[in-house]
């Protein structure tokens, strides 16, 4: 019996750009960064930091097969397009339940269960895809079965996790992280790369998505704030880290990762894939869920008269948040392009030696003049990295159109 054509799967390109459909699902990971930043703000303690950090790892393993998968098979065809609605919905749950992912709000639905369940669904439907499309594909199908203990372990996990609380409800949590990130490690490399530019697009898109919750964490920071000079002040210099940032990774070194990613092939590409980018990039993401914290903290400091005053330093873990996501980030962008280039950019390195040993300084300053020094110093990085290697970026950035 022919498959009708309306619920056929269609390949992707190998020049495929991401679809529309991609970037609306990721619209859902905008408000899920948005909620994990709240769930952080709401308790900065260290133990809240450790769960703010394993739900973004969850969050992450939801979005980050759906990038494998569309970059297989084109999204918004067949029913590929049906899974992914299936898929936002669940994860639009699992965003909603955040807030209550660990203590349950009284009233209504158990909100640890109701996380779980939408995680579930949300891994089922992704291994239900990939299934569809590895029909014709023994080695692709072969490679899912190897995966799917990873599935099973992570996500049973979770669902035991729902019904304990304290330290074994986060001890859970863990290895149930642990279980999908070695499960696919040690699941090997007989996955398939159709598109290494889709691929890139599609993680360097989801860098934006984070790098813009950070401009909104701002601008929810200050909406109820009278306007000031120093809550100008702050804003300005907030978006300035966040354009730094940006800088830092799309300027030239995405650039020169892609091109290492297109030109590898077999298990070296794949490798690739998953190290530089699967793994590579949640470090990125937690860097500025942490970042938009500190900048929301430092706001309500110079914004907040009632509870604040200007000269108050900032300190403990929204300071920690603040110069730790812009360490965060520099080393993942460290390792992003090493592991795929094999160069080791020390500038970064340094810069963010230099953050750390900033850090006790900054805890004595008022907040205001904390976040000045740390957009200092990473202004002087992207400066120096411009200047010192002005000839390799030309090269990199235009050498294919000469």
């Amino acid at each position: 019996m022919s498959i009708p054509k309306r619920v056929r799967v269609q390949a992707a390109s190998e020049r495929a750009s991401v679809s529309n459909l991609e970037l609306f699902f990721d619209l859902v990971f905008v408000y899920a960064m948005t909620q994990v930043t709240d769930l952080f703000a709401h308790d900065t303690s260290a133990v809240n930091l450790l769960r703010s950090v394993l739900v973004s790892g969850v969050l992450w393993w939801c979005w980050v097969g759906y990038s494998w998968l569309g970059n297989i098979v084109r999204a918004d065809e067949g029913v590929i397009k049906v899974g992914m609605f299936v898929a936002m919905g669940a994860t639009f749950i699992v965003a909603l339940t955040i807030p209550e992912a660990f203590d349950d709000i009284p009233g209504g639905l158990s909100g640890p269960v109701m996380f779980a369940v939408g995680y579930f669904v949300v891994r089922v439907v992704h291994l239900a895809l990939f299934w569809v499309v590895s029909r014709e594909d023994p080695q692709l199908r072969g490679q899912l079965v190897k995966w799917v203990p990873s599935i099973v372990i992570s996500t049973t996990l979770l669902l035991i996790a729902s019904q304990t609380e304290g330290t074994v409800q986060t001890l859970l949590w863990l290895a149930a992280l642990a279980g999908d990130y070695i499960g696919t490690m040690l699941a090997g490399e007989d996955w398939r790369l159709r598109s290494p530019s889709h691929f890139a697009e599609r993680h360097g898109l989801i860098v934006i998505v984070a790098l813009g919750e950070s401009i909104v964490s701002i601008g929810i920071g200050v909406a109820a704030l009278p306007i000031s000079w120093p809550i100008i002040v702050a804003t300005m210099l907030g978006l300035a880290i966040s354009g730094l940032l940006w800088w830092a990774y799309f300027d030239v070194t995405s650039i020169a990762v892609e091109h290492a990613l297109d030109q590898a092939d077999g298990a070296r590409q794949i490798k690739i894939a998953r190290n530089s980018y699967t793994f590579g990039h949640l470090p990125l993401v937690i860097a500025v869920i942490g970042l938009s914290l500190g900048l929301k903290k430092v706001l309500s400091y110079v914004g907040d008269e009632h509870h604040h005053k200007l000269g108050d330093a900032l300190y403990g873990i929204p300071l920690f948040s603040l110069y730790g996501g812009v360490v965060l980030y520099l080393l993942a962008l460290v390792f992003f392009k090493w592991y795929a280039v094999r160069t080791v950019t020390v500038p970064r390195l340094v810069a963010a030696v230099v953050l750390v040993a900033l850090t006790p300084l900054a805890a004595a300053l008022p907040a205001l003049v904390s976040l000045g020094i740390l957009t200092a110093v990473t202004i002087a990085l992207i400066a120096y990295e411009t200047t010192k290697f002005a000839d390799p970026r030309e090269q990199i950035r235009h050498g294919s159109n000469e």
